[in-house]
């Protein structure tokens, strides 16, 4: 039996939640396009950021660990694989629609420059009187307009959905600003999942790099919550962590954050009484969250990240060295234009040079970065 578009829609229309968006009801694309034959809206979406330069150059941006520092280490895009299939994990449970949550966990650090959060900074403050300098933002900007791969239109055309789920983007660290996007509702269930999924992942992720890096040694873990929680259910006593330990106690980890996220949203949304997307956009607060007990936990673990790990000397020294690539290039460009490529050269002609230099180096990885830098202010390397 053929799967054609309007038989999954079917199926997504009787199998998920009231209160989950179907890809049917789609607001649409900012430039109309036929519908695809055997894939929903959302698919394509999915499928059209897998199929993107920025979305390949994930590979080989930074995480926490400069892609030079060795290669078990996550990278954005083992970061964005991660989010995603803890995503499709909550969305499948909660009744969500699946694909719109892969979709949104795909494309939401498609924005981040190389070197990760101190390449961000960097740009940030070259910025700052230029319009500023935000992930989020430039993410949005990549789908909607750097990224030029069909004749009639800048961007991806990407549904309304898929792009409010971007902009509504919120963790710890992501303020969002939705203000073309029904600033006055929250993310639907769907940008909430995402979200969530987000957290979840990097802060598992950065504790197991961590961990395997040395930088962070468990006696000094000793006291949190978590930390008790794990050796208790991996039957860890101390001593040496081997490898298959560590993993153990990363997959309880994770297990245990899912299985609190898709009790208490159940219940949640169950109290909630809300049986449409709009309803529960309109309520007052986040369906998708710990439990208050499990929140302080992760915020606790969050804490030691930040103190332990990513201010850690070598860390903090690899940020540094970061931020004076970013700066240094920023500057060669703007200074003396003619050194960029011809093609940047014309889009600096039809916007800022700022942002011209901007959108070259935050497309960069972190390995073309320093290799441009090398070229640049290295006397020893032929350009």
């Amino acid at each position: 039996m053929l799967q054609t578009r309007e038989r999954l829609e079917a199926l997504e229309a009787a199998a998920l939640a009231p209160y989950a968006v179907l890809s049917r009801d789609s607001r649409g694309r900012q430039h109309p396009e036929p519908e695809a034959a055997f894939r929903t809206a959302f698919q394509r979406d999915r499928d059209r950021i897998l199929h993107t330069t920025a979305f390949r150059r994930l590979e080989y941006k930074t995480q926490v660990f400069v892609t030079s520092e060795g290669d078990y280490y996550r990278t954005r895009l083992t970061h964005t694989l991660e989010v995603s299939q803890i995503g499709r994990s909550l969305a499948r449970a909660l009744g969500a629609n699946e694909d719109l949550v892969e979709a949104i966990c795909l494309a939401h650090d498609l924005g981040h420059p190389p070197f990760g959060h101190a390449g961000e900074a960097a740009l940030a403050r070259l910025l700052a009187s230029h319009g500023g300098f935000d992930h989020n933002k430039h993410s949005l900007r990549i789908v909607t307009q750097l990224e030029q791969r069909y004749a009639g239109f800048p961007g991806l055309n990407l549904t309304w959905e898929l792009r409010e789920g971007m902009v509504k983007h919120e963790t710890e660290y992501d303020v969002a600003d939705a203000a073309d996007y029904d600033p006055e509702k929250r993310g639907h269930l769907e940008a909430q999942i995402a979200n969530v999924a987000d957290e979840l992942a990097y802060t598992a992720h950065d504790l197991d790099d961590g961990l395997r890096s040395g930088l962070v040694r468990p006696e000094q873990l000793d006291g949190l919550e978590l930390w008790s929680r794990l050796t208790d259910l991996t039957g860890w006593t101390g001593g040496g962590l081997d490898d298959l330990t560590r993993h153990h106690m990363i997959r309880e980890l994770i297990g245990l954050e899912v299985t609190d996220l898709i009790q208490i949203t159940d219940a949640e949304i169950t109290a909630s009484g809300v049986r449409s997307v709009e309803a529960l956009q309109l309520l007052p607060h986040n369906v998708v969250h710990p439990t208050p007990g499990l929140a302080q936990a992760n915020r606790a673990l969050k804490s030691f990240l930040y103190h332990n790990l990513y201010q850690h000397y070598q860390v903090v020294r690899m940020q540094v060295r970061a931020e004076r690539i970013v700066e240094n290039l920023f500057q060669a460009y703007t200074r003396k234009p003619e050194i960029l490529p011809g093609e940047v050269q014309a889009r600096a002609r039809q916007q800022s040079l700022e942002r011209t230099a901007c959108d070259y180096i935050a497309g960069m990885t972190d390995r073309f970065a320093m290799q441009e830098h090398g070229k640049l202010f290295d006397p020893q390397i032929l350009p």
